[in-house]
C-alpha cells in the first residue's frame, strides 16, 4: 500500500513539474517568433560608377544585364531617377548626407562629406548608431576615408591597385601626362583578376559572415566598372558585334546651345590606341568597351544579389541599386558627365523590399537625395529634420503614384531643373536652356528664346529659385 502511495505522489510530483516545464517552452517558441517577426531589416547598398540606365531592363536591347535585369523582376525600376550632382565624389557625398549641392558645396569629385557639411550624419552612421554592423566594400564614398569613424563599424575596404588595374602589356605602351594608358583592353583573363571581382567576394564573404552571426547589416558595396578605363575580361568584349553596335545620331552640338555648354574632358587623359576622335570607328570601341564592362559588373552584381538569395537573407534585406550619375555615350560629341544634360543627370535607381511592390517601373521623380530617408523610413529609424531628402515609400507601395513635380541638379557653372516634360538650365553667365524632352528627347534644340515657352520657362525659374533657396538653408 505504501508503496502505490509513493508511485502514485512520484508520478502526480513528475505531471505538475511537467506542466510549467510545457508553458515555457510554448513561450519561449512564442517569442521567438515574435522577435523573428521584429528583426530589423537588413540594407544591401550598391553603387555602380558612371552607370547610366543603360540596361535590358532601361529599354536598351544592345546592352546584356541578364543579372540587373532579373533583379529588377522582383523590385520597382525608377524610370525616372536623378542626381543632384553629375559626377562621383560630390553625387556620392550629396546622397549620403542627403544635402544638396550649393556652388561653395559638392562641387565636383574631390567632394568630403567631412569637408563640406562637418555636421551632418552619414546615413551609414544612422544605421551604426542604430547597432547594426555597418560596412563599406569598394568605391562608396570617394574617399573611403571620409567620414569614416562615424559611419563604418569596420574600416572601409578597398581592393589594391584601384580602377586602372591592366593586364594587357600593350595598354601602357603610351603613357598620357595624367598617368593614364589606354582607354581600352580585353585580355583573355578570368573574371577574378580585376578589382570588382574582389569587391564582389568582399560582399559574398561578409553576407555569410552576417548569416553565421545574426547581426543586422547596412552593407555598402560600390563596383568601379563601366567607369574608364573600358577594362574586361575579353569573353564581355565577346558577347557583342562591334559592326552592329548602334552609335549616337546627334554627334553635334544642341542647336542654340549656350556658350559655356561642355562635355566632361576626362575621356582625353587616356591614349586612345589606334583610334581617331569624332570617328564612326572611335564611337563603335567606345560604346563596345563601355557594354562590355556594364556586362562584367553584371555579372559582379548577380553573384552577390545570388549569394543573398542563398543564405536566405533576401527576406529581411532592403536592396536598392543606384549609378552615381548619368553618362554621356557620344551624345552631342560628348563623353561622360560634367553637365546638366539629361544624359547626365539621369541615373539607374531599383529598389527591392520584401512586402513592397515588385516587377513594376515607376515614373515618379526622384532625386538621390530621396534615398537616404527612404532606407531610414523602411528601417524604421529616424532621420535627422535637416535633410532634403524625402522618402519615397509610398511609390514602393503604390508605382503608379505620382512623387515630385520637379527634381535639382547643379554642376559647377550651371543649376538645372528637370520637369515631367521639360529639362532647364541657368548658367552663372545668364545663359539658359530649354529642352522639352517629350517632342526633344535628345535634346538637340534649346528652345529657350521661344516665346510660345514663356509660361514653362517662367515656371521653371521659379522652381529653381526654391530649389537654390532650399540648398541654401543648411548651415
Amino acid at each position: 500500500m505504501n508503496k502505490i502511495l509513493i508511485y502514485t505522489c512520484s508520478l502526480l510530483l513528475l505531471i505538475v513539474a511537467c506542466k510549467p516545464k510545457e508553458k515555457t517552452v510554448v513561450a519561449q517558441n512564442k517569442q521567438e517568433l515574435q522577435d523573428k517577426s521584429q528583426k530589423p531589416m537588413n540594407v544591401l547598398f550598391i553603387a555602380i560608377d558612371d552607370l547610366r540606365p543603360e540596361l535590358g531592363c532601361y529599354g536598351a536591347p544592345q546592352v546584356k544585364s541578364p543579372n540587373i535585369d532579373q533583379f529588377a523582376k522582383e523590385a520597382v525600376v525608377f524610370n525616372r531617377a536623378y542626381c543632384n550632382v553629375p559626377v562621383c565624389g560630390a553625387s556620392r557625398a550629396s546622397l549620403l548626407t542627403s544635402i544638396l549641392p550649393t556652388k561653395n558645396r559638392f562641387i565636383d569629385y574631390r567632394a568630403k562629406a567631412q569637408e563640406d557639411v562637418p555636421n551632418a550624419k552619414t546615413l551609414p552612421s544612422l544605421f551604426k548608431e542604430a547597432g547594426y554592423t555597418s560596412i563599406s566594400n569598394g568605391k562608396i564614398f570617394h574617399y573611403n576615408k571620409d567620414v569614416q569613424e562615424a559611419s563604418w563599424s569596420e574600416n572601409p575596404w578597398m581592393p589594391k591597385g584601384g580602377h586602372r588595374v591592366s593586364y594587357d602589356p600593350t595598354t601602357n605602351n603610351v603613357v598620357m601626362k595624367s598617368g593614364n594608358g589606354r582607354v581600352y583592353e580585353a585580355p583573355d583573363v578570368e573574371d577574378s583578376a580585376y578589382p570588382d571581382y574582389k569587391i564582389a567576394q568582399k560582399t559574398i564573404k561578409d553576407l555569410r559572415r552576417f548569416k553565421k552571426s545574426g547581426e543586422s547589416f547596412f552593407m555598402a558595396c560600390g563596383f568601379f566598372r563601366p567607369h574608364m578605363p573600358f577594362y574586361a575580361p575579353k569573353k564581355y568584349w565577346d558577347m557583342y558585334d562591334r559592326d552592329s553596335i548602334e552609335i549616337a545620331d546627334n554627334r553635334y552640338l544642341p542647336e542654340n546651345a549656350p556658350s559655356l555648354l561642355r562635355g566632361s574632358g576626362e575621356f582625353k587623359s587616356y591614349s586612345f590606341g589606334d583610334y581617331k576622335p569624332n570617328t564612326e570607328a572611335f564611337h563603335k570601341m567606345m560604346r563596345h568597351g563601355y557594354y562590355a564592362c556594364v556586362s562584367y559588373v553584371d555579372q559582379m552584381v548577380g553573384e552577390v544579389l545570388k549569394e543573398l538569395e542563398t543564405l536566405g537573407l533576401a527576406e529581411n534585406t532592403i536592396v536598392v541599386l543606384w549609378g552615381d550619375h548619368g553618362w554621356h555615350l557620344g551624345e552631342h560629341e560628348f563623353w561622360g558627365k560634367h553637365n546638366t544634360l539629361h544624359n547626365a543627370l539621369q541615373v539607374p535607381l531599383i529598389v527591392k523590399v520584401p512586402g513592397k511592390a515588385k516587377g513594376q517601373h515607376t515614373e515618379a521623380m526622384v532625386e538621390s537625395v530621396d534615398i537616404y530617408p527612404t532606407i531610414c523610413n523602411l528601417a524604421n529609424i529616424k532621420a535627422p529634420d535637416y535633410i532634403m531628402g524625402k522618402s519615397f515609400t509610398s511609390v514602393l507601395d503604390d508605382p503608379k503614384q505620382s512623387f515630385r513635380k520637379n527634381v535639382y541638379a547643379r554642376f559647377k557653372k550651371a543649376d538645372a531643373i528637370v520637369r515631367e516634360n521639360f529639362t532647364y538650365s541657368l548658367f552663372e553667365n545668364g545663359e539658359e536652356m530649354l529642352y522639352n524632352i517629350k517632342q526633344d528627347p535628345k535634346e538637340n534644340k534649346n528652345i529657350v528664346a521661344d516665346g510660345s515657352n514663356k509660361v514653362v520657362l517662367e515656371a521653371m525659374r521659379a522652381a529653381l529659385k526654391t530649389k537654390q533657396e532650399l540648398a541654401n538653408s543648411y548651415k
